[in-house]
């Protein structure tokens, strides 16, 4: 079996740097036209749009258990048997009376919720939050990858047409 070989991009035709782009995007035609490549080029890709809208809802979440961190540590012993207003959700809240303030009841996901302490809530909420963190990150770093390799080959890409643009029509005449 060969070696693979390092191909410089701007060596590539327009043919090939569309199939280039295609297996970057996963979809396309090898048979669009210039002005199809050039307007599938300049559209939104959709792939990179679903990941710029992940990236969103993981700063969602994360922004989601640092509340709850902060609502735990609201919870403190000299509270005891007051008066408080429990939050149900982010912007509903009850009044309850603070029976044990050394415990907390957090939601686990799928409707199931554990009875902890103040500090393994705290715990609980803080991994959530860093492990989303280095989702986060990485996340980040394939969508800048993504970019730059999208950008670069589009300006090959125009450069490209514009070169055959300028040198006159190559194709077959009727």
């Amino acid at each position: 079996m060969s070696q693979p070989q390092t191909v410089n991009v701007a060596d590539l035709d327009i043919a090939q740097l569309s199939e280039v782009r295609k297996q970057l995007e996963e979809a396309g035609s090898p048979n669009w036209s210039l002005m199809d490549i050039y307007n599938e080029l300049t559209r939104p890709e959709q792939e990179l749009n679903h990941l710029t809208n992940s990236f969103a809802q993981l700063k969602q979440a994360q922004a989601k258990f640092k509340n709850c961190i902060e609502n735990v540590n609201e919870v403190k012993p000299q509270n005891k048997d007051k008066t408080i207003l429990v939050p149900l959700t982010n912007s509903l809240y009850v009044p309850g009376k603070l029976s044990d303030p050394e415990h907390v009841i957090i939601d686990v996901g799928t409707g199931y919720y554990v009875k902890k302490t103040r500090e393994q809530a705290i715990k609980h909420y803080s991994n959530k939050v860093d492990y989303i963190r280095s989702n986060v990150e990485t996340l980040e770093d394939t969508i800048q990858k993504k970019r730059e390799n999208m950008n670069y080959l589009i300006g090959i890409l125009q450069q490209k047409i514009q070169a055959q643009t300028q040198a006159g029509p190559t194709g077959s005449r009727s």
